[in-house]
């Protein structure tokens, strides 16, 4: 079993991997560079959205090419986290949160482009990705039992919702998203979310929260609270997803939804 880990902002390198190899893999959609190693008893395929010294921030980043190289590569799941901000005014600092819905009516990527694998006219697969849910039910399971098990303060559901960047959101464009459900934001997640699911590859999403989003509360969190907690995120990333990858049955995995394809 090949697990595809998309890490983020302050997490550049998976901690306690033992690597294998880099590789930049040509797709369809350019290259995306892919670390194999092992982590434990998991074959691990690691990407890292931003790259070293965050030299792509969140506009920049390539999620066709990297989620067409996890599915080149034979990845059977992907596991992504995601520092975030709480838009939930319950939400507490440095907890995590398994995603269970998504927020991303946009559905571009950022170029502007619709977000979706289809690019070309009779090209095979192509077609609607059907679904409920857009995570998957059995990872989802899993990062909960394992966070749980050290101990980590673990929210169980909540609405992921994407936002363009590089730049944070007003207080408006916060209120509007708190009013449509959501729970935390982040720049990248969106796209990785339908991508997987038009690859059916089974996607969960771990966040972390790191601040507050613009106008939850009278007090903004100050941006050297954000920066310790991102630096703190990359342990909590690491021992969570450590945790979990023992927990994960294959028999149980599967592509979330269905997809209504020609093929």
């Amino acid at each position: 079993m090949r697990i595809g880990i998309i890490t983020g902002s302050g997490t550049y390198e998976l901690p306690g991997l033992e690597r294998l190899g880099e590789q930049a893999v040509p797709t369809a959609f350019g290259a995306a560079v892919l670390t194999h190693g092992r982590l434990g008893d998991a074959e691990i395929l690691h990407v890292s959205r931003h790259g070293p010294g965050h030299h792509r921030v969140s506009h920049q980043v390539e999620h066709l090419a990297n989620i067409a190289a996890l599915r080149d590569s034979g990845a059977d799941a992907i596991l992504a986290v995601t520092v975030c901000g709480g838009v939930d005014r319950s939400l507490e600092l440095g907890q995590l949160i398994v995603f269970d819905d998504l927020h991303f009516p946009s559905n571009r990527l950022p170029g502007g482009e619709l977000c979706t694998l289809h690019t070309e006219p009779g090209a095979p697969g192509r077609g609607h990705w059907v679904f409920e849910a857009p995570f998957s039910a059995s990872l989802r399971a899993a990062l909960l039992t394992a966070a749980r098990a050290l101990g980590h303060v673990v929210r169980d559901g909540g609405c992921y919702g994407h936002v363009d960047g590089p730049r944070f959101n007003t207080r408006t464009e916060i209120g509007m998203l708190a009013g449509a459900g959501v729970t935390a934001v982040s720049q990248t997640a969106g796209p990785e979310t339908v991508l997987a699911g038009e690859a059916r590859i089974p996607y969960a999403l771990l966040g972390f929260v790191t601040d507050y989003a613009n106008g939850v509360h009278e007090t903004p969190t100050p941006v050297e609270t954000l920066v310790h907690l991102i630096g703190q995120s990359t342990g909590r990333f690491a021992s969570t997803l450590a945790a979990t990858l023992p927990l994960i049955d294959p028999a149980a995995l599967g592509p979330v939804g269905t997809m209504i394809a020609w093929e």
